[in-house]
């Protein structure tokens, strides 16, 4: 275990002093995401995973995932011990993937994520401009303010991506001083530095709709992984959904993700569930970073 983390915590040291290079301008944006792929120090892995932003590294990511597997696979970058089938070691845990390459591509990807659960529910916090808010404390790989309607907040209709990274920063300082939660299994792993903010979907091939918030001002250009996963755990926790059930989820633009209850399962001495997530990714490019040292600003800049 301590071997596992130095290297992770290595690589990641490594990762956050250059992360600006490609992820900021010139060179890119700051709300752009990566992944570090590096040789798994587990036995039953077929190789690791650090999933990097512009504020930091995160403990999972599920459109991440989906895309890394994608890439890999197609450009060749892992063989799989068994064709088809994948296991990922994330600092989060072990995530087990599914994909489908009938040809040249692969069209899709299914993850089985970590455990998720149900951290805290009916949490009040007071949001300026919003008023008193109820939010649910939900994790699916990373901690979520989960927020469905309510008298405080009708729902994502007639709202724009601004106002969501708007009130997103003001939940989320708010929610600093009411709630910190920390992973019974890992305690690297804590505070709520996500939210989702949930309404009725606009596709009938869906089931519900979110908006995810991460980072310092980003919204998830897909219904989000580990969102999908959170949400899942906090309907569970709640018993809106069963094992067995699938759970579709649009995201702003309008994509979704299929989720799926697979099995009951503890996160420490919590009650959660064993959540899957399907989706597809496509590579649109490849990239070649130079880093000219003479430039006043060859390693990055952000205008905030």
């Amino acid at each position: 275990m301590g071997h596992r983390q130095y290297r992770g915590r290595a690589c990641a040291t490594h990762w956050l002093g250059n992360r600006g290079r490609q992820y900021a301008a010139f060179r890119g944006h700051d709300i752009m995401s990566g992944a570090i792929i590096y040789p798994a120090y587990r036995p039953d892995c077929d190789f690791a995973v650090i999933f990097v932003e512009v504020s930091g590294c995160l403990p999972m990511c599920g459109a991440g995932t989906i895309g890394l597997v994608s890439a890999v696979i197609e450009e060749g970058l892992v063989t799989p011990r068994v064709p088809g089938r994948l296991s990922i070691e994330a600092p989060a845990g072990k995530v087990d993937i599914e994909y489908e390459k009938p040809g040249e591509f692969v069209e899709s990807v299914r993850m089985v994520n970590v455990a998720s659960y149900l951290h805290a529910a009916g949490i009040e916090v007071d949001v300026p401009g919003l008023g008193r808010l109820v939010v649910d404390i939900a994790y699916g790989g990373n901690y979520y303010a989960v927020v469905e309607p309510q008298d405080a907040w009708a729902g994502l209709a007639g709202i724009s991506g601004a106002e969501i990274v708007d009130l997103s920063c003001r939940l989320r300082h708010a929610l600093a001083g009411v709630c910190d939660p920390v992973h019974p299994d890992d305690d690297r792993i804590r505070g709520v530095h996500h939210a989702l903010w949930c309404d009725k979907p606009n596709s009938p091939d869906a089931d519900g709709q979110g908006a995810v918030f991460y980072g310092d001002k980003a919204i998830d250009r897909s219904p989000g992984g580990t969102g999908t996963s959170a949400h899942m755990a906090q309907l569970y926790g709640k018993g809106r959904l069963r094992v067995g059930q699938t759970f579709r989820q649009e995201c702003v633009i309008g994509t979704v993700f299929v989720g799926r209850v697979e099995a009951e399962m503890a996160a420490g001495s919590y009650r959660g569930i064993k959540p899957s997530v399907s989706g597809w990714a496509r590579i649109i490019g490849h990239n070649t970073i130079f880093v000219d040292d003479r430039g006043p600003l060859a390693l990055r800049f952000q205008i905030k």
